[in-house]
C-alpha cells in the first residue's frame, strides 16, 4: 500500500496532538468553529482495516478510543458523543471521537451531512474554553496506557 500520501501518515501540520505513543497518537480534528472537542484516535503505523491489527492491538486501540470518549463526555458535557470509523477518504485506521449537541448545526444528523440551523456562537465560544480542560482529562485518562 502506497502510504506516501496518507494524509495520517504525514501527520497534517494542523493537527494538535494531546497524546502520543510509539502505536497511536490522540489529536484535535481543529474544528473549534463548528466542533470544539472533536477527537480523532490514529493508529500510528498505516493499516486500513481494523482487522489488520492483532487482537491485542485491537484491543489496545479500542481501549484509547473509550478513554478518549470518556474524556469528552466528562469534560464538554455533549448531548450524544458520535463514534465513527470510515477510512473511505483516507485509508488509515483512526477513529472519530465527536461530541454532539442539539443546538450544533447538524443535529440530529451526521457532521457531514447538510446543516440545519445557524450556529449558536456563544455556545460554541464557550466549548472552545474547555479545549485545553480536556487535552489535560485525556492525558490524565490515558496515562496508565502511555507508560
Amino acid at each position: 500500500m502506497d502510504t506516501g500520501k496518507c494524509a495520517l501518515c504525514m501527520q497534517p501540520p494542523k493537527d494538535t496532538v494531546v497524546v502520543t505513543t510509539r502505536r497511536w497518537r490522540v489529536v484535535h480534528a481543529n474544528d473549534e468553529l463548528y466542533y470544539p472537542g472533536f477527537l480523532r484516535v490514529v493508529w500510528g503505523i498505516h493499516v486500513a482495516e481494523m482487522t489488520d491489527l492483532s487482537p491485542e492491538a485491537r484491543q489496545e486501540f479500542m481501549t484509547v478510543v473509550w478513554h478518549v470518549e470518556k474524556a469528552v463526555r466528562d469534560v464538554m458535557r455533549p448531548d450524544k458523543i458520535n463514534l465513527a470509523c470510515f477510512g473511505n477518504w483516507v485509508p488509515h485506521l483512526h477513529w472519530h471521537v465527536i461530541p454532539r449537541f442539539r443546538d450544533d448545526i447538524h443535529f440530529p444528523d451526521t457532521i457531514w451531512s447538510l446543516p440545519r440551523q445557524e450556529p449558536d456562537s456563544l455556545a460554541l465560544e464557550k466549548r472552545g474554553f474547555l479545549l485545553p480542560k480536556l487535552a489535560e482529562a485525556v492525558q490524565q485518562s490515558l496515562l496508565p496506557l502511555t507508560g
